[in-house]
């Protein structure tokens, strides 16, 4: 594990340059804050009264990504920018109450599982991206947002329907190209750094929202599972 960490730490090293390096880690650090504030608005929905979700979390998270989006990087306002950050991250988080509070009546731990699950797969994918050749993944980015819009529309479409399987169409094809997003975004946050854009706060929102969707789907896979395994023994 020592030996492959190192090799990692190496290539990674000799692939980026140290620009390109520090502006990873202040990426990663604010996803690692963002992901915090979404567990704590988790929390907040389901084990107190102080907050749940609703039409107001909604619009409090999209006006504090548009706020951030609006509020451009010069230097001064980053922790301004920070904020609206976190706060977006919160209410997203506060949003997926209502879900947790399902997994939970099924079984806690699925969330656990979900988590480092969710982890464990955004890892591999950004370590794939980060030592790929460059610009490797970049020309996947039309056929994500073409996928991604053809989904939706199947999504909304079957609100009427209730098909199962474009509901699970929803959740697998999902859960895929979220994965491809990785690699997408990833590797167009170290070009974006390369031709001068600094702004780690806002390339951390992509980031974000790739790990969330990863996670959502993952949680709603697994308690279908479980689920499935307590019909049978029933």
């Amino acid at each position: 594990m020592a030996a492959t960490l190192g090799s990692f730490v190496r290539t990674f090293n000799n692939k980026l340059e140290e620009p390109v390096r520090q502006h990873l880690k202040n990426v990663y650090a604010c996803l690692t804050f963002s992901t915090i504030a979404a567990g704590v608005g988790g929390y907040i929905h389901v084990f107190t009264e102080i907050l749940s979700a609703n039409l107001f979390s909604v619009i409090a998270a999209m006006g504090l990504v548009m706020a951030l989006m609006a509020t451009p990087d010069n230097g001064k306002n980053r922790k301004l920018r920070l904020g609206y950050l976190l706060g977006f991250a919160f209410f997203t988080g506060l949003g997926m109450g209502p879900l947790l509070q399902v997994v939970i009546d099924v079984d806690p731990s699925i969330i656990v599982t979900a988590f480092f699950g969710t982890s464990l797969i955004f890892i591999s994918f950004s370590a794939c991206a980060m030592l790929a050749e460059r610009g490797r993944w970049l020309y996947l980015g039309s056929t994500l947002m073409t996928l991604l819009s053809t989904l939706v529309i199947l999504t909304l479409a079957n609100i009427f329907f209730g098909s199962t399987l474009v509901f699970q169409a929803y959740l697998y094809v999902g859960l895929a190209l979220m994965c491809g997003f990785v690699l997408y975004d990833t590797q167009l946050i170290i070009e974006k750094r390369r031709h001068g854009d600094k702004d780690f706060i806002s390339h951390s929102v992509d980031l974000f929202m790739d790990f969330i969707g990863i996670f959502r789907r993952i949680l709603v896979l697994l308690t279908q599972r479980e689920e499935q395994k307590r019909n049978r023994r029933d």
